[in-house]
């Protein structure tokens, strides 16, 4: 009977270590102990998770069966479905998710081809397989068509923008703002380049991509009011904005939508469409420079349209006039991690840029706004006045350069921003005569309007000190494909300028969505460890390793010493040198060994402790509870 009743226990406890597993794993309460939150969903998603309307399905894709198939797509696919799972409990039951698994010559398979998934091949020999996401709507359907461990930091936004996305029914308002042919030949321009029997300019490919996405409203700069329903903005180098514009403008970013702009020192456009010989005249050289300083100031950015940033380390090799190649420093070839910030949405992805005489901009000292460079120079780049450059050399142009630390060329601007416009919207200009001016004094005075004079909430300003690099001339080469125009990229500006505007006019749930860290943490403490007995040792192995070279190098000039008939002539006193170097080798083989694993002597002491923490930790925990429950009992 006693036998029994401890049997019963035993089966008790075991079926309550199943409960608790069981409830574990339905509360839906988590803690999240990462460094960087990465198991947690961030506030902008959950806010805009509180949006949705209509329900929205969520398949995964992913052919868990496939052979060959790599450990860190099967850890980052269950990585997925646990980030998923955390949507679905979020979303208050307007998400559905399912995880399909597309056997080859299955109706699953034939789904996913037909939604735009794309097979991966992760090594040879291995098969095909699916690792994808489709997000459906009612009839709207979005898709990632593949995952990959390498975009792991930016999971969060990449699921939060495909679910926002599907929820768009129609195409989201940009705004565009510029004295650039980027839509093509202006109609300004048109007749100008009749008379001067120049062909129209096509549209930039930067527009036709954008246009995928966007509907896009041009904007007039003599206009004194944006177009109503804006999504984004982009001003690209403005000139001749209106002031009442520039409030509009102002007043758009503070009611929280975001803006784009792009400003220039040296507009290569204008450049080539200036007249010397007018300037030579009198008539003035052509304003090849933009600028908005009144609300850059407002906004606490920093900005000298009279400077281009010269970089020795990232200049462009440019052809000579007279047939020779230079290095250009004004011309920047960004490449590598160093000139992008992988942690930005916008240049996560991006491994090259040019930019042609760009400036740079930097945050004002005692500015209350958070300043993120996103693209960024060596610490070889320094400034030089634009109007030296007009007729200068590449050569004249390394010359007057002086290194002064890096600079940014693009950054995004977030906080809450003041008001350029303390006193409200620009007043029209008064009449001249004294008729008007009676007319005008007799009328009543208007009321003044409301206005924003700080933020509402956060604003998003994207900033690039530079216009020539959203041209083809510098991101794209053209060529004839079968009759069509066709264009191959040899950098990254496109996507850079798609990145940024696509990042903008999302929502402002997704901007706020950040980065996080992946899954994959490596072990600092052993890093640290091995660097530190790497030292340590390194002397020593360096000096043993050299001394053993030498004893091999003079063993084996004893040993192919060959006398008549190719036979080894091997004098006594050469025979015992052979044997000791054998046995010094023999040694510091020895010796070196000793010293390798002196190397690793800590860490494999570290890896022993750990074990036996995993190893005794479970029962000791049993122990100490069942210890607790049987004190508990006989009290």
């Amino acid at each position: 009977m006693k036998f029994g009743s401890k049997s019963l226990t035993i089966v008790l406890l075991l079926i309550g270590l199943v409960l608790v597993n069981y409830l574990a794993s339905s509360i839906p309460v988590r803690i999240d102990a990462t460094a960087e939150s990465i198991y947690s969903l961030s506030s902008g998603t959950k806010t805009m998770l509180g949006k949705i309307e209509e329900p929205v399905s969520i398949d995964l894709y992913f052919s868990k069966d496939a052979s060959g198939l790599p450990i860190a797509y099967k850890n980052y696919a269950a990585r997925v479905q646990e980030m998923l799972r955390q949507y679905v409990r979020a979303s208050r039951g307007k998400l559905a998710f399912n995880v399909i698994n597309p056997r080859p010559d299955t109706p699953e398979e034939e789904k996913a081809t037909a939604s735009g998934l794309t097979p991966q091949v992760a090594q040879q020999g291995g098969d095909p397989f699916y690792f994808g996401l489709i997000v459906t709507q009612a009839d709207q359907q979005k898709t990632i068509p593949a995952f990959t461990p390498q975009r792991e930091q930016f999971l969060e936004y990449d699921l939060s923008k495909l679910i926002f996305s599907v929820q768009q029914l129609d195409k989201r308002k940009l705004g565009l703002l510029t004295s650039l042919p980027l839509q093509g030949t202006s109609p300004q321009e048109m007749q100008m380049m009749m008379m001067m029997r120049r062909q129209p300019q096509p549209s930039q490919m930067i527009t036709t991509e954008l246009e995928q996405s966007f509907q896009i409203i041009a904007v007039d700069p003599s206009a004194t009011e944006l177009p109503a329903g804006l999504d984004v903005l982009v001003v690209a180098h403005p000139q001749g904005v209106s002031p009442k514009l520039q409030f509009a403008i102002d007043q758009f970013l503070l009611g929280g939508k975001p803006v784009f702009l792009a400003v220039d020192p040296a507009s290569q456009h204008f450049k080539r469409q200036s007249n010397p010989q007018q300037a030579m005249m009198g008539g003035g050289p052509q304003n090849v420079s933009s600028d908005l300083p009144a609300l850059l100031g407002a906004y606490g950015i920093q900005y000298d349209a009279q400077k281009v940033v010269g970089d020795i380390e990232n200049a462009t090799q440019v052809q000579t006039g007279g047939g020779g190649i230079a290095r250009y420093p004004i011309w920047l070839s960004l490449r590598g991690k160093d000139a992008f910030n992988a942690k930005s949405m916008p240049t996560a992805q991006i491994n090259s840029a040019m930019f042609i005489e760009s400036g740079s901009i930097a945050k004002k000292e005692g500015a209350d706004v958070t300043f993120t460079p996103l693209v960024e120079t060596s610490a070889q780049a320094g400034d030089v006045a634009s109007m030296m450059l007009q007729f200068a050399q590449p050569d004249d142009v390394a010359k007057q350069l002086t290194p002064s630390g890096k600079k940014t060329i693009a950054a995004l601007v977030t906080g809450k921003f003041k008001t350029a416009f303390p006193d409200g919207a620009p007043k029209d200009e008064k009449p001249a005569d004294d008729a008007a001016k009676k007319d005008e004094a007799k009328k009543e005075a208007p009321k003044p309007t409301e206005f924003l004079k700080e933020s509402k909430g956060t604003s998003t300003l994207f900033v690039v000190a530079d216009t020539d690099w959203l041209f083809d001339d510098y991101s794209v080469r053209k060529f004839n494909f079968f009759g069509q125009t066709a264009a191959e990229p040899f950098n990254d500006n496109l996507a850079f300028a798609a990145n940024a505007i696509e990042f903008l006019g999302g929502s402002q749930d997704l901007i706020s969505i950040r980065g996080k860290g992946t899954s994959l943490r490596p072990f600092d403490v052993v890093r640290k460890m091995e660097a530190e007995a790497q030292k340590q040792y390194q002397a020593k192995l360096t000096e043993l390793d050299a001394r053993l070279q030498q004893v091999q190098t003079k063993l084996s000039e004893l040993q192919t010493k060959k006398g008549e008939g190719n036979r080894l002539i091997a004098t006594p006193e050469m025979a015992k040198a052979i044997e000791d170097f054998q046995k010094q080798q023999a040694k510091m083989r020895g010796e070196r060994r000793e010293i390798r694993r002196a190397l690793r002597e800590d860490i494999d002491r570290l890896e022993n402790r750990l074990l036996l923490v995993n190893l005794l930790a479970t029962p000791l925990l049993v122990g100490v509870f069942g210890f607790l429950f049987y004190r508990n009992r006989k009290n």
